[in-house]
């Protein structure tokens, strides 16, 4: 899934200064797609804070029931300056580029494209998809790298145990996994699954920005509680990210994290 609006909001992006704390960002709904479109809860940009290092747009999705309602059938179009990222907790998609990728991506596995100086895909729900859920990425490149070769990378991370969490780092490293996949400035992207009324205690790089997206279960991170469709978001210099699961049902969400991106970028 991309960004298919048919009047897109025109936002232009530039790092925020820090601040103190965990900053709780409300996620809006968008419509993606045609006459049947499918809702989605966009987090980023938006006024408050528009990038979380290269992160420049985060729409989480689901759990939608694909025969009562819209399922993903996003028709080819073109991403230029960017990588997209596609994560799944339920479902499958079908991938297709102008480069002759044909690819599948299934709970647990990430695919990464990269326009750069520009690439046409396609991604539809199959017709074994019962519930689709997940989120979709965008990741802006340095104007060093805007016209990079487009590029085409799937990847299945193993899970790591980390206090009470399973952890499935897909891009950069957190808690000892570290994802083999490029990027062009340093990112992390994971999944977190915290089990009922556990603590995990990370060490974060304080050199990065974090952006907590909680997908489902009750949740604080460092002292703040999230809400399922939120985004707890860290500024620089912290070293340690405490997640608290406070409810009676597992938590997942989605962490991101990189280096403030310092360089301004229109959406």
């Amino acid at each position: 899934m991309s960004n298919v609006e048919a009047d897109p909001e025109e936002v232009q992006c530039a790092p925020v200064g820090p601040a103190p704390g965990v900053e709780v960002l409300e996620a809006r709904e968008v419509p993606l797609g045609g006459p049947r479109a499918m809702q989605v809860r966009r987090t980023l940009p938006q006024r408050a804070r528009t990038l979380i290092g290269a992160w420049c747009f985060a729409d989480h999705y689901g759990p939608v029931a694909v025969a009562s309602a819209a399922g993903m059938d996003v028709p080819p179009h073109p991403h230029t300056g960017l990588q997209t990222v596609s994560w799944l907790f339920a479902g499958e998609v079908e991938h297709r580029d102008s480069l002759g990728t044909h690819a599948y991506i299934r709970p647990g596995e990430m695919n990464l494209m990269t326009g750069g100086l520009g690439i046409a895909h396609s991604e539809v729900s199959t017709p074994g998809t019962v519930v689709l859920h997940g989120v979709q990425l965008w990741v802006a490149l340095p104007e060093a790298d805007r016209r990079a070769p487009r590029d085409f990378q799937h990847h299945v991370p193993e899970p790591v145990r980390a206090g009470g969490a399973e952890i499935r780092v897909f891009l950069g490293s957190l808690a000892g996994s570290a994802s083999p996949v490029r990027t062009f400035t340093p990112l992390l992207g994971a999944q977190i699954d915290l089990d009922p009324h556990a603590t995990a205690v990370l060490d974060a790089d304080p050199a990065y920005e974090h952006g907590l997206l909680l997908d489902a279960g009750e949740a604080t991170l460092n002292g703040t509680a999230i809400r399922p469709a939120e985004l707890g978001y860290t500024a620089p210099g912290t070293s340690t990210l405490t997640l608290v699961n406070e409810g009676d049902a597992p938590v997942r969400a989605i962490l991101l994290g990189g280096p403030p991106f310092g360089e301004e970028i229109v959406m």
